[in-house]
């Protein structure tokens, strides 16, 4: 760095102190330093710092930690690392004598996520989904969902299946069933912009999936969602489908959902989480075992996250039908064409949101067989029909007394507020 600093300057002749410090990323203070300094001096410097500093070893995760956090004082960053490593003997002072002279030097710029950059132990998991059509379960082609996780530390790797397209309920389910797994949770786990885990961003803003971001803090980790439209943004944990797809799954036959979920759990023991690395030359299950497992946070999985009973998909036709056990039922307006999850419940069949796991009808089981079973509400937009009838009783008594009449109206019996303007029509 020192000798590229002088290079640039060439004793005047070069680039000026800003553009070296453009070019470098490094501060100009920093340029400026090693400009008035001759070549003894800087000998002697350098000499001094072969001494190794005991933050030494954290470097990677104090790098890191500032990087999603610039702002962090080094008196936090200490408590954080403390919080991880409780034998850490280091002041107050010393860590902000470290960490002042670390950010003379590094750049702390946020960083993307890709495979090469190394993650500290226990604080990142790359999470993507894939599905491959065709495979023979029981006889018969089916199309299997599946999510991978893998640690960015160690590269440890889990998968979780689905004989399902994958909702909110079994996205949380396979993250309960790969913490599991890891015997932890990582601090952070990052996603593509699937509306499992974002409704809707705009400028980077996020509106995330209430039910998964509701799970991502009883469990204990930060969602990072990567900008859409950005292939590079998670790195290469897409590998790690094309790994599954085509080394675990493709070419094989299964005798039934149990036999592909016993060999899925085989393989990932006996062949991916112990086979040399690529990238870390090392077995990703040695380098766990070594480095991250102490590293992973705690988890429990958490006490709203009960067994989920099992959901089928329907698709509504464009009348808003769909069909179950040989009846058919209504849903809203808005998923009239589209699927929605359906499962039995006490004597219930509850419809649900896809993507938010959220009830949005229920309906009395039929025992009968060719009954249509429709929701008139489901037909109908209520709000729109309230207006009318608020506006035809303004019209009526005046549009000030109206507005207080239907006010009070709705305030004591907003359960019945449309029957009860009806009622009031002169």
């Amino acid at each position: 760095m020192i000798h590229k600093i002088k290079a640039l300057h060439n004793e005047g002749a070069g680039l000026s102190i800003r553009s070296i410090a453009r070019e470098l990323d490094i501060s100009r203070n920093t340029v400026r330093k090693y400009l008035r300094m001759d070549e003894v001096a800087i000998g002697e410097q350098q000499a001094n710092r072969t001494r190794r500093k005991q933050l030494d070893d954290y470097r990677d995760y104090i790098v890191t930690l500032l990087g999603q956090f610039p702002s962090l004082s080094a008196v936090k960053v200490l408590r954080k690392l403390k919080e991880r490593h409780p034998e850490l003997g280091v002041s107050d002072r010393s860590a902000r004598r470290y960490i002042k002279a670390l950010k003379e030097t590094v750049s702390l710029r946020q960083k993307r996520y890709y495979e090469p950059v190394e993650s500290p132990p226990g604080v990142q998991c790359r999470v993507d989904g894939g599905e491959l059509r065709g495979l023979s379960v029981g006889g018969e082609a089916t199309t299997v969902h599946f999510v991978v996780f893998v640690l960015s530390y160690s590269r440890l790797m889990y998968v979780g299946l689905s004989p399902r397209p994958i909702d909110t309920a079994t996205f949380i389910r396979l993250h309960d069933a790969a913490f599991r797994y890891f015997g932890g949770r990582p601090e952070e786990c990052v996603y593509d912009q699937t509306k499992l885990v974002v409704l809707h961003e705009q400028y980077r803003e996020l509106d995330p999936n209430p039910a998964f971001a509701a799970y991502a803090t009883a469990a204990g980790f930060r969602i990072y969602a990567c900008e859409g439209y950005d292939p590079e943004g998670k790195g290469k944990v897409e590998a790690g489908v094309k790994y599954v797809k085509g080394n675990a799954l493709a070419g094989e036959v299964f005798d039934d959902w149990d036999h592909l979920e016993a060999h899925v759990r085989q393989w990932l023991d006996g062949v991916a989480n112990v086979r040399q690395h690529g990238t870390t030359g090392e077995a990703p299950r040695v380098r766990f075992e070594r480095d991250e497992q102490d590293q992973l946070g705690p988890y429990l999985t958490p006490a709203a996250l009960a067994p989920q009973v099992p959901t089928e998909t329907r698709k509504a036709d464009k009348t808003g039908l769909l069909s179950w056990q040989a009846n058919k039922y209504s849903a809203p307006m808005a998923y009239q064409g589209s699927r929605v999850g359906v499962r039995a419940e006490a004597g219930e069949l509850v419809l649900s949101d896809l993507e938010t796991g959220q009830a949005i009808a229920r309906h009395v089981i039929s025992r009968d067989k060719g009954t249509v079973i429709r929701n008139n509400d489901h037909y109908r937009d209520k709000a729109a029909r309230v207006a009318d009838l608020e506006a035809t009783i303004g019209e009526q008594v005046g549009q000030a007394t109206g507005a207080r009449l239907c006010a009070q109206l709705k305030a004591t019996s907003p359960r019945i507020h449309k029957d009860q303007l009806v009622s009031t029509q002169f």
